[in-house]
């Protein structure tokens, strides 16, 4: 998810991802974005990874320990909990 900035409207860019945008003039949705990738910036992304195959083995551990931990939006319960 991302504004509508020019630098997100090439080709190789729709090709590379599934694009979607968020609505002009709402913050609410850029802070959603905005807090998504800053949450990702704390697991597999902001670690080195020599190859895709490194990075695809990490990434249940680290959904594991984002799924399990106490979250401030959630009053401090875990995303996991919210399941039931």
């Amino acid at each position: 998810m991302t504004d509508n900035g020019s630098c997100y409207r090439s080709k190789a860019f729709r090709d590379a991802f599934k694009h979607i945008r968020t609505k002009p003039y709402t913050p609410q949705t850029n802070g959603t974005a905005e807090r998504f990738i800053q949450t990702r910036g704390h697991g597999p992304i902001a670690t080195e990874f020599h190859n895709s195959d490194q990075r695809k083995a990490d990434l249940p551990k680290w959904q594991h320990r984002y799924n399990w931990q106490p979250h401030a939006s959630l009053n401090r319960q875990t995303p996991i909990s919210r399941l039931d």
